[in-house]
């Protein structure tokens, strides 16, 4: 094989991300414009729960000022512990329960949802202490979560979410200027 055709190959190589896991979205969560989720779904029906690129946390240069797994009083995300085999004990979450809420440096804030039924198994801490992951790489040492869905929900569990090709098609309708 000639150089050229080897650096041709390495740089079609698709990452771990595209390679293993399928991508699924979330728009415009609880009716607030672009704050888009996204949903990296592996084959053995672990879910990592993502900030879509188009998510305003991610855009205009923003700087993230804290991130906070203490959804109420009673709840903290972090005090979730997992046990065994069958991941006992984790916390169940809805569609819309919140994982975390993030405050920019301009003082705006965002609440992230876990978008799918399940399990929470882990939220990452990493972006407590190194909030800039979550900017940097979204998709991979950036992750808000992970989930398990039921094992008779995770063939449905994608039914509410949108392809990436359908993602594309909703983000390119929102960049068409508005007739008046």
């Amino acid at each position: 094989m000639d150089c050229e055709t080897q650096k041709d190959t390495e740089l079609e190589a698709p990452s771990i991300i595209d390679r293993y896991y399928t991508r699924w979205y979330r728009t415009d969560l609880k009716g607030q414009p672009c704050e888009d989720h996204c949903i990296l779904q592996h084959s053995n029906r672990l879910c990592v729960v993502t900030l879509a690129e188009t998510h305003p946390v991610l855009q205009n240069g923003r700087t993230i000022k804290s991130i906070d797994y203490q959804i109420s009083n009673g709840c903290s995300r972090l005090n979730n512990k997992v046990s065994g085999k069958s991941k006992r004990g984790g916390q169940f979450l809805t569609d819309f329960a919140p994982l975390c809420r993030i405050t920019c440096s301009d003082e705006s804030k965002y609440t992230i949802y876990s978008c799918i039924r399940g399990r929470l198994l882990e939220v990452n801490e990493n972006i407590l202490e190194r909030p800039n992951l979550l900017l940097e790489k979204p998709s991979t040492e950036g992750y808000v979560a992970v989930i398990l869905p039921k094992f008779e929900e995770s063939k449905s569990v994608t039914e509410n979410l949108l392809s990436r090709k359908e993602f594309e098609m909703i983000v390119s309708k929102r960049d068409e200027p508005q007739a008046s």
